[in-house]
């Protein structure tokens, strides 16, 4: 079991990033996140696929 679901503050913590990116990146950028009652839980596998796509990447100048 090395795949465990991790929290906001984990997710934070492993993009090294504020909770307040992770919840505008889900929000705004689809970041890849599960809902589990009134929790969000993320998968590190998902997120790095995410990242690599480019999806993380602030738009270029000109760019909304």
């Amino acid at each position: 079991m090395t795949d465990r679901w991790l929290s906001v503050e984990e997710i934070a913590a492993y993009l090294g990033v504020s909770k307040d990116t992770v919840y505008a990146w889900r929000e705004k950028k689809g970041l890849p996140a599960h809902r589990v009652g009134r929790l969000w839980k993320f998968k590190t596998d998902e997120v790095d696929e995410w990242v690599r796509s480019g999806s993380a990447a602030e738009p270029s100048e000109g760019e909304q």
